[in-house]
C-alpha cells in the first residue's frame, strides 16, 4: 500500500472506528493513537495504527471488519478480472446488464454485512439481508439462471469472504473464539440470504 493510501483523514478515520470525530482527536491529543499532521496542520492517521488501536479495545470493531470486507472485495475484482469465469456455466448464462447490476449488489452486499457486524449482528437488521437475497435471485432469474445455478454464483462470491476472515485469523493476534463468534455472524448474514434466495424461486 502506497504512503498516500496508507494515512487517512479525521473524518476518515473516525468513520472507520465508529467514533465521533472529536473523540478520534482526543485520542490523538492524549496520545492514544498516533497521528501525524499535513503542511497545512490537518491530521492524517495511518490505517495500520488504527487496526492495532481497534484491537485493543476488546471486541471486532468497525475498522477490522472494514479490512476483511475491503479484502474480500479486492479478491473477488481480481478474481473477475483475470477472466477465470469466462467459461463457468452460470456466469456465462448471465446478461451483461445482469453482472453490472451484480457488481452493484455485491458492494452494497459487502457494505451491509459490515454494518451488521459491527452493530453487534442484530436479528432485525437480517431484514435487509432477505431482501438483498430476493434482488439477487429476480436478477438471476430473469435471466433464465435455475436455483442451482444461483446458488453456486452466490457460494463463489460469498467464499471470499470467508477467506478473507480465515487471512486475516491467521495474522491478527485475536483468541479464536473471537474469530469463531465473527465467523457466525457473517455466516448469519450468508444463510438468510441463501434462504431468502431459495424461498424466491420456489414462490417463483
Amino acid at each position: 500500500m502506497s504512503d498516500t493510501s496508507e494515512w487517512v483523514s479525521l473524518r476518515h478515520a473516525a468513520e472507520i472506528l465508529g467514533v465521533h470525530p472529536a473523540t478520534v482527536r482526543n485520542w490523538a491529543d492524549k496520545g492514544d493513537l498516533p497521528s501525524r499532521r499535513t503542511p497545512g496542520g490537518h491530521r492524517r492517521f495511518r490505517r495500520s495504527d488504527l487496526l492495532q488501536y481497534a484491537e485493543t479495545q476488546g471486541e471486532f470493531q468497525p475498522v477490522e471488519v472494514q479490512i476483511i470486507i475491503q479484502n474480500a472485495l479486492g479478491q473477488t475484482r481480481m478474481d473477475i478480472g483475470s477472466g477465470n469465469l469466462s467459461e463457468v456455466p452460470w456466469y456465462e448464462a448471465m446478461s451483461e446488464a445482469s453482472r453490472n447490476l451484480l457488481r452493484q449488489q455485491g458492494r452494497r452486499v459487502l457494505e451491509e454485512l459490515r454494518q451488521y457486524v459491527a452493530a453487534g449482528a442484530p436479528d432485525e437488521r437480517l431484514a435487509i439481508a432477505i431482501t438483498l437475497g430476493k434482488d439477487y435471485a429476480a436478477s438471476l432469474s430473469s435471466d433464465g439462471l435455475t436455483l442451482p445455478q444461483a446458488m453456486r454464483g452466490f457460494f463463489y462470491f460469498s467464499d471470499f469472504v470467508t477467506n478473507a476472515i480465515l487471512t486475516w485469523s491467521e495474522i491478527t493476534p485475536r483468541s479464536a473464539a473471537e474469530w469463531g463468534n465473527l465467523l457466525r455472524q457473517v455466516n448469519t448474514f450468508i444463510n438468510t440470504m441463501l434462504l431468502s434466495i431459495a424461498e424466491f424461486y420456489e414462490e417463483e
